[in-house]
Order: C-alpha cells, then sequence, then structure tokens
C-alpha cells in the first residue's frame, strides 16, 4: 500500500508545482509537508489496540459532534459557508472527523450487536442516528458534498452489516419520490444552480458552466501523452478554475494525458484492492466492518471528484485524495490510510494490553 501511496504524494508534488507555473513552495511544499505530518499521524493510529479503540469510539464520536455544533454557534464563515473552527493559528474543520467517526461509531455498534437482532426496527434506530445527527449539523453549513460522503460511508457498514436489502431499495425509492422537495427547499440556491450546470452545462457555458467547460477542454487537450511538465495552458492562463484544489486531474490530464491518468487510478486501485483485502483477512465483525468502511470512505473521495471533473456529477467540492492541495481532505484520507494499517497489525498479531500495541 505504501509505494502506490507514495507515488501518489510525489505525483501530486509536481502536479502542484505545475498547477503554480512552476513555483514548488506555492502549494507542492505545503503538500510534502503535511503529508510527512499526517502520514506520522497515520503510524500512531496503527499502533493502537482493538480495546483502546472501542472504549474511544463513542467519546470521540460524541465530541466530534459537539465540535460541529459549535461550527454553528461560533464557526468561521468562508465562501458563504460556516464549516470551520478557529483558535489562534488552529484550524480545523469539525465534518472531515466526522466521516471515519461515523464509520467506527456504526461499526462498533454493528460489531457488537447479536446478528439476529441486526435486521430488526429497533436495532435500526441507534444506527439511523449515528448517521443523521452529523448529517443534519452538516447541512445547516451548508456542505452537501461533506454530507453526502458520510451517508455513504454510513450506508456501506449498514450494508455490510446484514441490514435486508430491501430496506435499502425502499430507501432509494422514497428518496427518488422526494428529489423534487428535496431540490426546491433542501437545497441552497447555488447548489440548485450547481445541479442544473450539471444537467446541461453548454446552456452558460462562460458562467456556471464555465469550471466544467473548461476541465472538460483540459482533460481532452491533454490526449495520450499530455503536453508536458509545466506546459498546460488551461492552469497556466487561468482558464481552469482551482487547478491545485477541486480540479487538480484537469492540470494533470493536460500535461500527462491518458497515461497520467492511468497512472493515478492504477495506484488508487492498488490502494482500495488493499483496504479490501485488510477487511476481507479481520478475524472479527467489527474490523471487518470499519475496514471496509474507511476503504468506501477514500473510495467517495476517488470517485466523486473524477466524475465531478469529467462532468458526470455537479460540482461539490470535494478534492482528490493525496493530489489535490489541501490539509483537511488529506487528513480525512490519512486517518482512513492509518486505521487500515491498524487492522492490518491486529490481523497480522493479537492485540496486546495498554493504551498501543507492539
Amino acid at each position: 500500500m505504501l509505494f502506490p501511496l507514495f507515488a501518489l504524494i510525489g505525483f501530486g508534488a509536481l502536479v502542484l508545482t505545475s498547477a503554480a507555473a512552476g513555483d514548488f513552495d506555492a502549494y507542492a511544499r505545503g503538500h510534502l509537508l503535511r503529508f510527512a505530518i499526517l502520514f506520522t499521524m497515520a503510524v500512531v493510529i496503527s499502533r493502537f489496540n482493538k480495546p483502546t479503540v472501542q472504549m474511544l469510539t463513542y467519546p470521540g464520536y460524541i465530541a466530534i459532534l459537539l465540535l460541529l455544533l459549535a461550527v454553528e454557534v461560533m464557526g468561521q464563515v468562508q465562501g458563504g459557508s460556516q464549516r470551520w473552527l478557529e483558535a489562534g493559528p488552529i484550524r480545523i474543520q469539525p465534518s472531515e472527523l466526522m466521516k471515519p467517526a461515523a464509520v467506527l461509531a456504526l461499526a462498533h455498534y454493528y460489531g457488537g450487536l447479536p446478528v439476529g437482532m441486526v435486521p430488526s426496527f429497533r436495532a435500526l434506530m441507534p444506527a439511523a442516528a449515528i448517521i443523521l445527527l452529523p448529517i443534519a449539523f452538516v447541512l445547516l453549513q451548508p456542505d452537501l458534498g461533506t454530507s453526502l460522503a458520510i451517508a455513504f460511508g454510513g450506508f456501506v457498514v449498514m450494508f455490510l452489516a446484514g441490514l435486508p436489502l430491501r430496506w435499502f431499495v425502499t430507501a432509494g425509492i422514497a428518496g427518488l419520490a422526494l428529489l423534487p422537495v428535496a431540490f426546491f427547499v433542501g437545497l441552497q440556491p447555488y447548489q440548485q444552480k450547481r445541479v442544473l450546470t450539471f444537467l446541461d452545462p453548454e446552456n452558460d457555458p462562460l458562467g456556471d458552466g464555465y469550471q466544467i467547460t473548461q476541465s472538460k477542454i483540459a482533460i481532452g487537450s491533454g490526449g495520450l501523452f499530455g503536453k508536458g511538465f509545466n506546459e498546460g495552458s488551461q492552469s497556466h492562463l487561468n482558464y481552469l478554475p482551482e487547478p491545485h484544489t477541486d480540479f487538480v486531474f484537469a492540470t494533470m490530464a493536460e500535461e500527462w494525458g491518458f497515461v497520467g491518468g492511468l497512472f493515478i487510478l492504477t495506484c488508487f486501485g492498488l490502494i482500495l484492492f488493499w483496504g479490501l483485502k485488510v477487511a476481507k483477512a479481520a478475524n472479527d465483525r467489527f474490523s471487518k466492518l470499519l475496514a471496509a468502511g474507511m476503504t468506501a470512505t477514500i473510495f467517495f473521495y476517488i470517485a466523486i471528484n473524477l466524475l465531478m471533473v469529467m462532468g458526470f456529477a455537479p460540482v461539490v467540492g470535494i478534492p482528490l485524495p493525496f493530489i489535490s492541495h489541501g490539509g483537511s481532505s488529506m487528513m480525512t484520507n490519512m486517518i482512513c490510510i492509518g486505521v487500515l494499517m491498524m487492522i492490518h497489525r491486529w490481523n497480522r498479531s493479537a492485540p496486546r494490553t495498554g493504551l498501543v500495541g507492539g
């Protein structure tokens, strides 16, 4: 797993250097520094033993839920959204922490639940609360992308825990029936514009459809081998918005072409395959659900970002893991990597007593 991870980080530094017109210090230096710090954090996470993790699960979940409540009371507003807490130089986005925390809480809940109780409505209520409470707070910020990420990770854990398929089918049908209400009542005006732009980006190519249009141009112009490092015109001439964050894949594709895209997809595929292997090799239900949920969280980032930059999903502001510039998303994905490393260690050796295991 570490080889494709390091490859993505290094390749991401090259792409970010090019996105800043060859300036390594603008984005790439911070990208590598954050990874060094967060990889150390992931290694520390990997040393925790199972009893300690289970003991800290619900207190940690409640603490992050309280941080989400604090965002509504005293959070900082940026770009029309209230998502951050600041204390001096420290700036955190609690909704990012909730993605792995919700998966952990659900895995712990279903891991300790008798198998016969899983497909019962009485057992569904606590699990629904674990998912819906943070989603409600995040939607108030508003942050649709993060809400969907929390829901996706939670639904994967619930499905693998053994909830009846008909429940998910029924929920899906109900969701489709409520789409008009959700669109006109639940979405902010700018979110409605994003959905309409996704459905018909050519209707306003110089306005709301500008991001998607320029992203497609950048990806298509790269061809098979791309234009070459630091030779991308879309990002360097400021045609491509956010070339170092949400649309970093378009920046990469213009300069490295199909080959560069295939390299990134191969690295992601190896990491996800490793995550599924860790889940399959786990010795108990809690570990299996936790590993699968963390892998699903990483997959959600990858899938939504790639679909978004190619015009197959609305723009929701989800960066590409290990490539995009930004600390919050890298922190979330490195937490997932650290948890997978932890479960991999559990699979290889029995847990020891104390705060951390050897």
